[in-house]
């Protein structure tokens, strides 16, 4: 087991968190990465190093994101074919739980099924500091809106990875906090499970310790799910107009619909493409194109029958619209992100290994 920790600007809880693994787990190998904390925590690195961990970094902050891919990276290279947990320097996570996490991680996939990525979840009860509460609640319901599935904390940073897992954690993008929210977002439309391990909640002198910029970067985490519900409501802004045209021209519920969504669906396609998923422009536009409107003509067709069945019990046209296009967005997303604009193949690990070895050094 290799436990991998992030950390910039650390205080005296990354010693003790170094000092409570040699007790607990002699054995285990920690790699730390200092994410450009400067030479005012020298000292700090020195001392996690005269614990016998592997301590790796670079000059500058790069942000949590590449911290990580760096110690993937590192492990990759010096350390091949072991599992890795990812803890915080900040205390949040006890060794017990990181050992929880540790051995589901090793214990494997279930039957016939796929490689898994294990989250340590925390509940959230106790004294939880209210931007940690908020953040954690609207990134939940923004991923749950976006995607349909229900992570219940997807910000933890306590997370076990199989060895092989390694080369596409190298390969998904985000350099700071983003990079953990973008790792559960592609994982399934890259065959990986997420599964999830209970761990106590813990917040020492309310988090004070963290670094986290709450409007910076809540920004970066928001983003990929953001940009695909601002085109989702562009593109329901213009169907929505178009069918209310329409219908009062045609007097026709399935031709106002139709020609409501041709219009549409070419607007968002293209939007999708080019901006939201970052794989999108990487396959041929007439190949995606024949799938995404394959795609749009079965959402039609769902939502002709939700918004007639709607009708069907007096619900104004436009109520019953906006009732139905909620209800097929989440499988709009899913379908997307995980088929019609999804990566090929993961990017060989000599390729990835490339991309983040300029800046980082092995201090001395």
């Amino acid at each position: 087991m290799i436990i991998l920790i992030p950390a910039y600007e650390p205080d005296q809880q990354l010693s003790a968190l170094i000092r409570s693994i040699r007790e607990t787990e002699p054995r285990a190998t920690v790699v730390v990465v200092d994410d450009g904390s400067g030479p005012a925590y020298r000292e700090v690195f020195d001392g996690v190093r005269a614990l016998g961990c592997h301590v790796i970094g670079y000059s500058r902050n790069r942000g949590k994101g590449f911290a990580l891919k760096t110690g993937f990276g590192f492990i990759a290279d010096h350390l091949p074919g072991r599992n890795v947990v990812c803890a915080d320097s900040d205390g949040q996570h006890t060794i017990v739980d990181i050992l929880r996490v540790a051995a589901a991680a090793e214990s494997g996939p279930e039957q016939d099924g796929p490689t898994a990525m294990v989250l340590g979840t925390r509940s959230f009860t106790g004294n939880v500091p209210a931007r940690s509460r908020f953040g954690n609640n609207a990134t939940r319901l923004l991923f749950t809106l976006a995607t349909g599935e229900r992570i219940a904390d997807t910000q933890t940073g306590l997370r076990g990875y199989p060895a092989s897992m390694l080369p596409w954690l190298r390969s998904v993008p985000g350099e700071r906090y983003e990079y953990e929210l973008n790792l559960l977002l592609e994982a399934r439309q890259a065959g990986y499970a997420i599964r999830s391990v209970d761990i106590a909640t813990v917040y020492l002198d309310h988090n004070a310790g963290s670094h986290f910029r709450p409007l910076a970067d809540s920004a970066r985490i928001y983003a990929p799910l953001l940009k695909f519900l601002a085109s989702s409501f562009t593109a329901f802004l213009v169907d929505t107009v178009m069918f209310l045209i329409l219908n009062a021209a045609t007097d026709s519920l399935l031709l106002a619909l139709v020609g409501a969504r041709a219009v549409s669906s070419a607007i968002n396609f293209a939007v999708n493409r080019k901006v939201v998923f970052r794989h999108g422009r990487e396959k041929p536009a007439a190949q995606t194109g024949v799938r995404y409107f394959s795609l749009v003509l079965v959402l039609l067709a769902a939502n002709f029958a939700l918004i007639a069945a709607l009708d069907a019990v007096s619900l104004p046209p436009l109520a019953a619209k906006i009732l139905a296009e909620v209800a097929l967005l989440a499988i709009s997303y899913a379908v997307q992100q995980r088929f019609l604009f999804a990566k090929g193949a993961v990017k060989p690990a000599e390729e990835t290994r490339n991309e983040h070895s300029a800046d980082t050094h092995i201090p001395a």
